[in-house]
């Protein structure tokens, strides 16, 4: 299951010389997996107030070519591996059909006592399964 994402880069996203500065990157593609996360029914709200919140705790990025002011891309997510504790997300952002970045994001589940803890069961049942 890949989803698909549309953004246009606007001036605020982009460093002096008109290109969008790296950092930038990391919010195109939390949009996207936040949007993947909502589409497949899971309520981020819900698992606050349950006590467990998802957290970032690995990125690996490779920027391969520069997105400029006024550019129409599209975030390309999906899941590469799932165990009972986390999610490593495969994402591509892309500029018609050339990719320009590509990321794989490790995803964990925190407790109310702010250590990691197991997806919970409503969240491995709404994501797709993978054997990794």
């Amino acid at each position: 299951m890949s989803h698909l994402f549309d953004l246009r880069v606007y001036y605020e996203d982009t460093d002096f010389g008109g290109i969008v500065y790296y950092a930038n990157y990391l919010k195109f593609i939390e949009r996207a997996r936040s949007e993947m996360v909502r589409d497949m029914g899971i309520d981020q709200r819900q698992m606050k107030e349950a006590g467990v919140v998802f957290a970032v705790r690995r990125v690996e990025a490779d920027y391969i070519a520069a997105a400029l002011y006024d550019d129409q891309l599209q975030v390309r997510t999906r899941i590469g591996a799932m165990t009972a504790a986390r999610v490593v997300f495969e994402q591509d952002v892309w500029r018609g059909d050339q990719k320009i970045f590509a990321a794989q994001v490790t995803v964990v589940c925190i407790g109310a006592n702010g250590q990691p803890t197991r997806l919970p069961a409503m969240i491995r049942r709404n994501l797709p399964q993978t054997h990794s």
